[in-house]
């Protein structure tokens, strides 16, 4: 499966997933991945940044609340639309494109940094992406991007419950075996069951590759890796949000910030 495909996919998926996060139901997304990648970013105030892969712009407008300068692009002319009618109706200065990841339409050198939130990992080449994060970043600027976690989101993934339902563990395989655009189903398991009925699972292309490449892809562009991060729900936060206690059992998110030197 190519880029082009993959972007037909999104772009199908773009209204009833923008529907879903927009009335708070991606609550991994709101309550756990999000809040940890903004807990170890760097100062980006007045700092001309770009957002690789945005969707309907909702880190994106989190990081214009943090006073960045920001272009974001996506594959997907819907999701774009839609970041847009927000933009319009909420302005915070961000100018949205249709472009691709590993094509993006900006000059060398013209940004103090790039993020990528949960992106990369959907691309058949997601190699070049990284490549072209570190084409538009000046020297000493940061690429901080997330992933769905190698080693523990593999194409075999069964979740092992105990009486009570919580997850004591996590069943795993096939972390060698890397797929090229298998289509899973699914939706947001918050999703109340009379709007899943009601609503089409998502398909989403899936390509897993391992933790070394993700590591050598960041090397190989060029990058030094300064951070990286797999988040994990409080007590506090299992508490306020029950449906996040499989993350405290293992990593389901990885976060590398990488700096080109």
């Amino acid at each position: 499966m190519n880029e082009t495909e993959v972007g037909q996919y999104w772009n199908r998926n773009a209204p009833v997933w923008t529907n879903l996060v927009r009335a708070g139901y991606d609550v991994y997304r709101n309550y756990l991945n999000t809040p940890a990648f903004l807990a170890i970013l760097p100062d980006i105030k007045n700092k001309e940044g770009i957002d690789i892969g945005c969707g309907e712009g909702y880190n994106t407008r989190l990081l214009a609340e943090r006073g960045a300068i920001l272009q974001a692009i996506d594959i997907a002319p819907v999701f774009i639309e839609s970041a847009r009618e927000m933009e319009r109706e909420f302005p915070s200065g961000i100018h949205y494109g249709v472009a691709r990841a590993t094509q993006l339409p900006y000059q060398n050198e013209c940004f103090d940094f790039a993020v990528s939130f949960m992106c990369l990992m959907d691309l058949p080449e997601p190699e070049k992406a990284i490549q072209e994060a570190y084409r538009v970043l000046k020297p000493g600027s940061f690429f901080q991007f997330s992933i769905e976690h190698p080693c523990f989101k593999p194409p075999y993934l069964k979740k092992l419950r105990n009486t009570e339902g919580k997850t004591y563990a996590v069943e795993l395989g096939s972390y060698f075996s890397g797929n090229d655009g298998e289509i899973e189903q699914w939706i947001f398991g918050n999703t109340p069951q009379q709007i899943k009925e009601q609503t089409p699972q998502f398909q989403v292309p899936r390509f897993h590759r391992t933790l070394t490449f993700w590591i050598n892809a960041v090397i190989k562009a060029g990058f030094t890796i300064e951070e990286i991060n797999e988040p994990c729900p409080s007590d506090e936060d299992i508490r306020d949000k029950p449906s996040l206690q499989s993350a405290a059992v293992v990593a389901y998110f990885l976060h590398i910030r990488c700096r080109k030197p």
